[in-house]
């Protein structure tokens, strides 16, 4: 057993340095066709990394939001006008009972309302979301400058605000660490909140905005002139949210549901996963990817082409070599194997060098930037199976170009070699 397997061994490593060997000879002839298939490789394993980059930031995307998979959207409102009105308090109470029964560790009161902020050309009401401190990780909030929310900050005297872009312009654009302060009209009178943080956000939103925690907006009255506004309580309460494990979304839903129910007589209550992955109908990039892989597909096609009429006319020329092998001893097998593995390592090669420049492309900061846009926080690791795809598409490409050379060669017999 031992002696069959130490000659096939032999004969298989003999085979690969024989194809390298041959390749170094017929060098020039082969490194045309195996560019080719270097750059169709570079094209089609560039693409399937870039692919993941951009589905991350989609992801990210919809994550800032919808909000993290599975996220739970809890809402409590009244079946008709004369339904009765919502205790908020109270509801927010069964909320925080429910989470913490069930051990979900990340949970957010959510509101919308406008706050008054007094900036240097005058009073603005500037739309504004009520939240707590969870909110920022829930949603994959990103920030520009200064920090998001932590659980002390409602307790601050002075409110804590994060502000967008515009907001922080309107300021004068304040160094965040000299903690720059702000107007509010509250319902007791001018309240000076702190601003804390700046959330990076597109170049297309030109309108002040800014968040607040629910507590800090409830205590110190925060309702900017309207009475359903933070201070009141909204006309259908809070919405709730609560991030959790998505194997498990669906139980959790109900029993939350169920539960908030039980301590809203007289109420409707809902709770609904909302998160992209409880509604995306499928590969939103798979248009692109298939039209980059067939473009990639057809250019290893070419680069194919090229290789089987470089091998055949290499065949043409080594009929006296395999003639004489074939008088020495050699298997059709052999030289079949021999013949193709030729091409085989050729393209295997040229596909290595295509996957490891599509990888110093892809991890380049020039590139995570371009396609990142800047609004990605967690870059994906290159893609192991991006690099296999394109290892395994050039050694195909190898043996399918090798096959009809092979084939040519098998037939060549030794009376051929003498009249060569």
């Amino acid at each position: 057993m031992m002696p069959f397997l130490g000659r096939t061994f032999t004969g298989i490593a003999s085979t690969f340095v024989e194809s390298a060997e041959e390749l170094r000879v017929h060098r020039t002839r082969v490194l045309l066709s195996l560019v080719g298939v270097a750059i169709a490789v570079f094209a089609l394993t560039t693409v399937l990394g870039a692919a993941a980059v951009a589905q991350q930031a989609l992801n990210e995307s919809n994550e800032r939001s919808s909000g993290r998979p599975a996220m739970l959207s809890a809402s409590i409102y009244a079946t008709s006008p004369d339904g009765g009105t919502i205790d908020q308090a109270r509801m927010t109470e069964v909320w925080q009972t429910a989470v913490a029964r069930h051990g979900i560790e990340y949970e957010t009161r959510i509101g919308y309302g406008a706050l008054s902020a007094q900036f240097v050309d005058g009073v603005t009401q500037v739309d504004s979301t009520i939240v707590d401190a969870d909110y920022g990780i829930m949603h994959r909030t990103p920030m520009q400058d200064g920090s998001w929310f932590v659980g002390s900050d409602a307790d601050r005297l002075a409110p804590a605000l994060v502000v967008n872009v515009p907001f922080w312009q309107r300021l004068g654009s304040p160094a965040i660490a000299s903690h720059p302060t702000v107007e509010l009209r509250g319902a007791d009178g001018p309240v000076t909140a702190v601003v804390i943080g700046v959330v990076r956000t597109s170049d297309y939103e030109t309108y002040p905005r800014s968040f607040v925690l629910a507590d800090a907006a409830e205590r110190l009255g925060l309702s900017g002139g309207d009475p359903s506004g933070f201070a009141g309580g909204f006309d259908n309460g809070y919405q709730y949210e609560a991030w959790v494990p998505v194997d498990v979304a669906d139980e959790l839903a109900l029993r939350l549901q169920g539960e908030l129910q039980a301590g809203a007589p007289g109420l409707e209550a809902s709770v609904n996963r909302q998160d992209y992955l409880a509604w995306e109908g499928g590969d939103a990039l798979l248009v692109l990817k298939l039209v980059v892989a067939g473009v990639a597909v057809v250019i290893l096609l070419l680069g194919a082409l090229g290789l089987v009429t470089i091998s055949l006319v290499t065949v043409k020329y080594r009929i006296r070599e395999i003639g004489i092998r074939r008088s020495f001893g050699a298997t059709s097998g052999r030289v079949f194997f021999s013949v193709m593995m030729e091409s085989v390592v050729g393209t295997a090669i040229a596909g290595g060098i295509g996957v490891a420049l599509a990888i110093v492309a892809v991890k380049s900061p020039m590139f995570e930037q371009l396609v990142g846009q800047g609004m990605v926080e967690d870059f994906p690791p290159f893609p192991i199976d991006a690099a296999l795809i394109g290892i395994g598409s050039s050694v195909l490409v190898g043996a399918l170009a090798g096959l009809l050379p092979a084939l040519t060669a098998v037939r060549v017999r030794v009376i051929d070699a003498i009249r060569f």
